[in-house]
């Protein structure tokens, strides 16, 4: 999708964030600042200054744009101790955080774009329901008034394009511009913080962000922040909370366990295990001596997708029995039939 991979430092002088704004309408959400070597640096609670340096260490011409920056970045926000809770709020975290500095007349195309790529994203992860909100200017803000009504019409004229119903949700846009916060629906109709995305007029004027136009002058791009899914601890929470742990096939963290009826059969499982691991599978196999009904039961608890089942007749015939978390016994089938099907599965991205 045109995207460049970057990566950027963790800390920065505090002058970045000082010129981006975050210093003035972020702060309570940014850790103390660090001396070092009578400088002041702040841990950053955001890539974006970063991501604007990159593209200002050259000179830019309307032929390069869109440019599209992309980093698996963690940042670090003050949270205070009473709302931290689990994966879904914490102190730092990893997002799949992007930039995009476009012209003017591309700005509502790249908003599609990237509209359409997290449609794709999030109803890969089997998250058919989900809430736009349009979010607004707030109280305090920087850039023009005039700036924040077209970027805000940008927004809404990409979800109506895309024929996405959204809401409007007053006030609750970032300092430097309006955006779009799409909400994921989880199985039992809770609501969690998803994909964001955000136009900004202001931050490529306080860093006089350029490109050389076709007339050969300077112009200003418009910047697009986007996250598709965010922060990554927090959206695997939601992954989590929305399967209650039960993942499909190819999210599952174990996806095949290997059950021998009793020890005599341990060595045909290990060399069944073996070939799914080689395979590349998550599998596991459970040697305990234990009852099959127990080893059953406790794979089921752990909400393992595949359960193969070895004893005296699949020795015989060379063969595996099959159990499918919540579809029982799927019967007797050569392994090589059954790598075939989870692989189908896998590649598909079959949500069960």
């Amino acid at each position: 999708r045109g995207y460049q991979f970057v990566y950027s430092p963790h800390i920065a002088r505090a002058e970045l964030w000082e010129t981006s704004g975050h210093w003035d309408f972020y702060r309570e959400n940014m850790f103390s600042p660090m001396k070092v070597d009578k400088g002041s640096y702040e841990i950053k609670p955001m890539n974006c200054p970063f991501h604007i340096m990159i593209y200002k260490s050259k000179t830019r011409s309307y032929k390069d744009l869109p440019i599209r920056f992309a980093e698996l970045g963690t940042v670090y926000r003050y949270e205070r101790a009473g709302v931290l809770h689990g994966l879904l709020r914490v102190r730092g975290f990893t997002q799949d955080d992007a930039h995009l500095f476009v012209t003017p007349e591309k700005l509502e195309e790249e908003i599609i774009g990237v509209i359409e790529f997290t449609k794709y994203m999030i109803e890969t992860f089997g998250f058919s329901k989900y809430n736009v909100y349009l979010s607004t200017r707030p109280d305090r803000f920087v850039g023009t008034l005039e700036n924040w009504e077209v970027a805000t019409n940008k927004l809404k004229s990409a979800v109506e394009t895309l024929r996405l119903p959204y809401k409007i949700d007053p006030g609750e846009g970032v300092f430097y511009g309006p955006k779009i916060d799409v909400k994921l629906v989880d199985a039992i109709g809770r609501e969690w913080q998803g994909p964001t995305v955000q136009v900004d007029f202001a931050l490529p004027e306080k860093f006089d962000v350029t490109y050389i136009g076709e007339d050969g002058r300077e112009h200003r791009p418009i910047m697009i922040h986007r996250v598709v899914l965010g922060s990554m601890e927090r959206f695997f929470g939601t992954l989590i909370e929305h399967y209650a742990g039960a993942f499909p096939t190819w999210l599952a963290p174990v996806q095949i366990k290997v059950l021998p009826i009793a020890d005599k059969h341990a060595e045909y499982a290990k060399d069944v295990y073996e070939k799914l691991f080689k395979d590349g599978f998550r599998a596991e196999a459970d040697y305990r001596n234990e009852k099959v009904n127990a080893k059953i039961r406790d794979a089921e608890l752990e909400k393992v997708p595949y359960m193969i089942i070895v004893g005296d007749k699949e020795i015989e015939q060379n063969s595996v029995s099959i159990r499918k978390r919540r579809q029982g016994n799927l019967g007797t089938m050569q392994l090589n039939e059954l790598i075939s099907r989870i692989n189908r599965e896998i590649l598909d991205k079959v949500i069960d």
